[in-house]
């Protein structure tokens, strides 16, 4: 999954004081609402920018992936835009090396975080990068905010040999089936949460609900877990239709292979298809 970048270290530790960057450390950069990568379709280094005009005092350090440190450039400068490629950040998912697939999922993350924080939510002052650890804090009152990060789970529902599939209403342009999925409510276990969302989005019943696997999923800001649930009576599905267009019920050989998949849904999918799946 995104996470596994094995034999490579991700280290997110916050640095007091923030690690000063190398020439040879990498920049991440956003602009309106692309990625900026160099021709070869990968992040450009410190040195790079530097030398298309970014200020270094101006660069935040994000973390590191063994030796290789990654920082933001917030609002680059025009020079800077000029010389690197504006690119959907779809191409994370598919960047390689494999671990630059995390690295701009959670660099996207934390830009994303930093963006919506710049004042604060108590009394609308601006905030300021603290300086002890990963926070952003009020200018006038003090309140920090920390990073968000949204929990939220994955069903892989199954009914005997068959596994339940969907489509999102809301995603026209997806083409691939996926698992239920949703964000955990206040007040609710995550297992809880698994049970409400399957009734909720296809009106079904499920029992013995496990725990998977889960992973960061930094390009919605999201902590997804996964679960495999079975179905608990009537398989007869009723759509919300306002958040799903179809739901079906496929067996193993009906199910389309999954390309190297980096997301839960998609890897507990393949692992049903394959008859991995645990019981």
């Amino acid at each position: 999954m995104l996470q596994d970048i094995a034999p490579h270290s991700f280290h997110n530790e916050f640095k007091v004081p923030p690690l000063p960057p190398s020439g040879g450390d990498s920049a991440v950069l956003f602009y309106k609402g692309s990625v900026l990568l160099t021709g070869e379709g990968v992040f450009p280094t410190v040195a790079e920018v530097l030398a298309l005009g970014a200020e270094e005092e101006k660069l935040i350090y994000l973390f590191s992936v063994d030796e290789q440190g990654f920082y933001l450039l917030e609002e680059p400068p025009e020079g800077v835009c000029a010389g690197l490629r504006a690119t959907p950040t779809a191409a994370f998912r598919r960047m390689e090396p494999p671990f630059l697939r995390l690295v701009g999922a959670t660099a996207m993350h934390l830009a994303n975080w930093y963006r919506s924080n710049r004042f604060c939510g108590f009394c609308g002052a601006p905030t300021v990068r603290d300086d002890k650890e990963r926070a952003m804090r009020c200018s006038d009152c003090g309140a920090l905010v920390y990073p968000r990060i949204n929990p939220a789970v994955v069903v892989a529902v199954r009914n005997g040999d068959r596994l339940l599939l969907i489509r999102y209403a809301d995603r026209p342009m997806v083409a691939q089936y996926a698992l239920v999925a949703g964000f955990t409510e206040i007040g609710e276990t995550m297992a809880e949460t698994a049970r409400r969302e399957v009734m909720e989005e296809v009106g079904l019943r499920v029992k013995n609900v496990r725990y998977h696997a889960d992973q960061p999923w930094g390009f919605a800001g999201n902590q997804m877990v996964g679960f495999w649930a079975e179905l608990d009576g009537d398989e007869t599905v009723t759509l919300d239709t306002r958040e799903v267009k179809e739901a079906v019920w496929l067996c193993r050989e009906e199910i389309p292979e999954s390309d190297g998949p980096i997301d839960l849904t998609h890897t507990m999918t393949e692992l049903f298809r394959l008859g991995k799946d645990p019981r």
